[in-house]
Parts: structure tokens; sequence; C-alpha cells
């Protein structure tokens, strides 16, 4: 079984609407700066400089290169091909690539050849630069030979992201068809990790560093089965809902996300998630989507999408946490012993690099690859996956979409072709009461065949309504379409400008704490929740003003701190005895809050 569907280049695809919005708020903000204002961008190794020569880099290049071609940004496309001629000009004649004296490349985490590999690729779809099929094909032939004589092994992080290596070398073996390159792939999964091995330590989290419970490798590995099986002539079998269910059982968030602060970290809505993580678990549902064609990977990705990447990233896109909580009541630096399993003080602040700086370089794939899967294609279909303001632009047809969903329940997607295919729209899973055109239709896909010279409108409206959803401990979430809600909780904001390890942080890229200024200790007094659309401004998912509201009845309770700590709500209410009268308070998208109470009782 090949792919379901085939993705398309940024040149195809052109985000409007909010979506162009917020890709250009990325653009403004950190992602597009990095390369001016960080040392371990602006000085990496990778260049010449001195500075960082592993994973940083690359994972800025991973986002920062379909960010500047999806908006068209010459400045930005100019500056990405400055750091990929730099690499290249430093690539060793036998092939290796990385930034490490040739006498140590034994001791050199090779996780960071796939990832590199992988940046190869996206710039090659994105710019068509036809040096890059040659430099990757270097590269990984030099590392199959070194992998192969032994001179260097999978340890550590490329142990554990072996997979990471198969966008590249699907592309390799698409377009050469070498056989070097399934040994390459056969190598690389019998030295890898085997998650199913890893799974049993899921179910009971442990104030212990461990590979095989780290959240961003679970993140990634995700894919593993749909990115591998077919050059390792392995049956598809859906291997990662088996591990998505363990994942979900006993790590799971109200949005979607697992817990993992660094690693994974239970059902507590006081543990934190790290950034790196959501885009990785974005990007693996986007490859199993493609794979499958089944709806549950996209419904799974606009949960993230929708809800977990905007909540833990400042509303310019400035500052980020290194983790994010369901019920956040501060981001105040811990004076004594961290609240996180194996995370620092001040890994919830939001700031340059707070914490770690892999999500500093890392979080810009976020948006760039959503709108990359706005669009994918078979044979003569094409099928639009997330229903976003975008549009679709090839050599004989053009599809426009326009709406304001998830905001919104409206989509109108005009098509004109030159030719004749099968349009096809994925209708998300909660619609109800769907209409195609103002007839009755059902839910899932639907699909329409378009003639040559057609210039056709579709509209496609349906319900969705908000409802409670049950959580562990005797908690609910609230949750309206792709949307889940929170209490959002008055902020302010206290900025720290300081320089540590050569690293300066000032405005707007210095590190904040979020004081509250509101209430937050409540429960849920009434069954009754309505909501109300506001319309969505210049910031789609802004703190100030949210695109939707849903107003609920709650009392305030005796919920009570953790044990040890002023500025953490306990992980279950002390009391949920009411001490007030009963009031309605709005709920903001959880996207929408910063500090927040997304799991409360019902009394």
């Amino acid at each position: 079984m090949s792919n379901k569907w085939n993705f398309y280049t940024s040149n195809e695809i052109i985000p409007q609407g909010w979506l162009r919005n917020q890709l250009r708020i990325q653009a403004d903000g950190l992602s597009g700066n990095l390369d001016k204002i960080w040392r371990d961008v602006r000085d990496s190794s990778w260049i010449g400089g001195d500075a960082d020569g592993w994973e940083r880099v690359p994972y800025w290049l991973d986002g920062f290169i379909p960010l500047a071609y999806l908006l068209r940004d010459e400045d930005m496309i100019e500056r990405a091909k400055k750091y990929i001629d730099a690499i290249i000009s430093y690539q060793r004649p036998d092939g290796w690539i990385c930034p490490c004296d040739d006498d140590k490349r034994g001791e050199y985490d090779t996780w960071v050849v796939l990832l590199i590999s992988k940046v190869f690729t996206v710039y090659y779809e994105c710019s068509g630069d036809e040096r890059i099929p040659d430099v990757l094909y270097k590269t990984l032939r030099n590392y199959y030979d070194l992998l192969k004589n032994g001179e260097i092994k999978l340890y550590d992080w490329g142990k554990y992201r072996w997979f990471e290596g198969f966008i590249a070398i699907n592309f390799l073996y698409g377009k050469y068809n070498e056989e070097w390159l399934v040994d390459l792939a056969k190598i690389l999964k019998q030295q890898g990790a085997d998650y199913n091995e890893e799974s049993s330590a899921w179910k009971r989290p442990l104030n212990k560093w461990t590979f095989g419970t780290h959240i961003v490798n679970i993140g990634m590995m995700l894919k593993s089965q749909a990115v591998s099986c077919d050059i390792l002539g392995e049956e598809y079998d859906d291997e990662a809902e088996k591990l998505h269910k363990i994942l979900s059982d006993y790590n799971s968030t109200p949005v979607g996300l697992f817990t993992g602060d660094e690693c994974l970290s239970g059902l507590s809505p006081i543990q934190g998630t790290e950034l790196c993580s959501v885009v990785e678990q974005m990007y693996s549902y986007e490859h199993l989507f493609a794979r499958t064609g089944e709806a549950k990977w996209a419904d799974r990705l606009e949960m993230l999408a929708f809800n977990a990447l905007p909540a833990t990233i400042s509303d310019d896109m400035w500052t980020h946490q290194y983790v994010q909580l369901s019920n956040q009541i501060a981001c105040e630096k811990f004076p004594g012993k961290s609240l996180f399993r194996t995370n620092g003080p001040e890994a919830h602040l939001f700031g340059l690099e707070p914490n770690f700086g892999c999500c500093t370089a890392n979080f810009n794939q976020g948006w760039p690859k959503l709108a990359l899967s706005t669009f994918m294609h078979s044979e003569n279909e094409v099928i639009c996956v997330m229903p976003v303001p975008s549009q679709l632009k090839t050599a004989d047809k053009t599809i426009t979409v326009t709406t304001n969903y998830p905001f919104e329940n409206s989509v109108t997607y005009s098509v004109e072709a030159n030719c004749d295919f099968t349009f096809t729209a994925r209708i998300p899973s909660f619609a109800t009461n769907v209409k195609i055109n103002g007839n009755q239709a059902e839910s899932g896909t639907a699909s329409f065949a378009i003639k040559a010279g057609e210039n056709k409108k579709i509209t496609l409206t349906f319900e969705a309504k908000p409802e409670f959803i049950k959580r562990p401990h005797n908690l609910f979430s609230v949750k309206c379409g792709s949307l889940v809600f929170s209490v959002p909780i008055e902020t302010e904001y206290k900025m720290h400008e300081y320089i540590a390890d050569g690293v300066e942080r000032k405005f707007p890229y210095c590190d904040y704490e979020l004081i509250p200024k509101s209430k937050w200790n409540y429960a849920y007094s009434s069954e009754i929740l309505t909501a109300e659309s506001r319309g969505v401004s210049e910031i789609p998912f802004s703190s100030k003003n949210p695109p939707m509201v849903i107003k609920a009845k709650v009392k305030e309770i005796e919920w009570g701190l953790e044990d040890g700590y002023e500025t953490v709500c306990a992980k279950v209410p002390e009391s949920t005895a009411p001490i007030s009268p009963e009031q309605e308070i709005e709920l903001h998208p959880y996207a929408c809050t910063k500090l927040r109470m997304t799991e409360l009782p019902k009394i």
C-alpha cells in the first residue's frame, strides 16, 4: 500500500485569510528573525561560525523555508538560500555534511544527518534547486557507507529518531531507485529503537528521564510505520493507532496532546507538554493522514493546530513556553523544587529559550506544514484536508477555500478547472446538520465530479454544539467542534531583560513571567453552554479579542494549591462545596488563553 494522498508544494498552495495572517505574524516574529538575533542560528557552525553545530539550524530551516515560500517573501527566500549555500559549501568530498571534525564522527549523534536530509528535501520541494538531489545523494550515501562499515552507529537521539531520515530516503529512492537506499533503511530500523518494547513504561509516569518516554521522540515516532514500511517491504497495520491509544489512556490532555515535561507525565492537569512535541505530533498526523486517508488523523491534527500550538506561543509569536499546562494559573519561576518531572523551574515561562532552545528553533514548522497539508492529491482526485482559508493553484485547476473555520462553521469552495477531476471535501467528524448548497448531506467526505471548463461553487455548512467532555479525576473540559475552551485568567506580564551565557534577551524577545489577576477557583454549576461568535481579528488566536466565546454557569469552590507551591493549583480541588452564588462567565478558546483553567469539576 502506497500513500493514499500526496502533498502539494509551497508553489501550489497560497494561504489566505486568517491562515495567511498567522503565517505573517510568525514571519514578523521570532521564527522570521532568529538568524538576526539568536547566536545559535546567526553564528552557527553550520555556516562557518563558532556556535551550535547540531540540531538548531536544521530545526529552524525546517520551518523557515516553507514559511518563506508560502508567503512568497523574497527576503526570507534569499536568507534561506544563504544558509543552504553555506551548508553545501562545507560538505566534505566524501559526502559528510555535519559540522564536526572528521575524527569526531563516531562521537557525533547523527540524528542530525537525518534532520538535515529532511531539510534538503523540504528545500528542494520549495525551491526546485537542482543542486539538492546530488547533495542529498552524497549525504545519505556517505551515511550508509559509515553505518555499513561500522565507523558510526545510531545511539541516543539517532537511535530513537531513526525514522526521521525516511522523508529523504523515500524521495531519493523515487528519483534513483537504487538498492543501497533500501539497505540504509534496513540498517536504520535494525539499529533504531522499537517503541513497542518501550510502551510498557508509558503507563506509569516516572520522575526519570529516558529516551523511550521522551515526549518529542514519541511525537515523531507516531509516523514511523507510515513513512518506512514501503521501502522496508513491510505491511502497514496501523501500529500508530495502537500506540496512540496507550498514550491517550495514560497521558492525555483535553487538547489531544500527551503530557511530557519532558518525559511522559500521566493524567494530571498540572503537568506540562513540551512545545516541540506539539509540532512533531502535528507532522506525524499529516503523514498518517496522507498514508491512510483516515479522518481520525485529520481530526487529531485540527485539535493540536487550533488549540495546543497557539496556546503556548505569545500573540506576536516573539516568545513561547517550553511546556504548557491544561490548568495553568501562573507562569512564575519556581523558587524551589520544579513542579515538572524532568524540566527546570522556568520551563513554563514565555521567552526566547525557556529551559532549552530546541523549541526556539523547532516550533516554527507547525503553521507552515499545516498550510502545506490543506490540500492533497491522488491520481485524478484532489482533497481539501483542512477547511481553512487557502488556495490551490496548479497549471490546470484553481480551488479557493473561503472560510473562518474553525471559528465559524461555513466553508465555500470555488473550483475552476481546465481538466476533468474529482474534488473531495473532508467534513470534520463532529459536524451535525451538514448541508451542501442547502441540501442535507452526510458527514465524512463529499466528492464532486469536476469537468474541464467548469466553474463550480460549493458551500458547506454544519453545526457544532458545545459539550462537556469527561476527564480523569472527575473533572470536565468544554469542547465545541475542534475548539477546546478554558476559564481565562486575567494576566499581568512581568518582563525580564538580561544576558545569560552570552545570549541576550531584550524586548520583544525577552522573558516574561505571567501573574494571575482574576479568580480561577470555579466549578461548573449548570449543563447549559451557549456559544457566541465574535469575529476573527488580525490576530486569529488573540488573547485580547477571542473569535468565539462560550457562556457557562459556575460557582466558586475551595480549590486550593498544590502542596509546596504558591503558584500552582491543586491537581484536584480540595473541596467542591460552593462558596459563592452562581454566576455566568465567558470561556475563551484554549488557544487564546495563556493563563487558564481547562479541567473543572461539576457541582
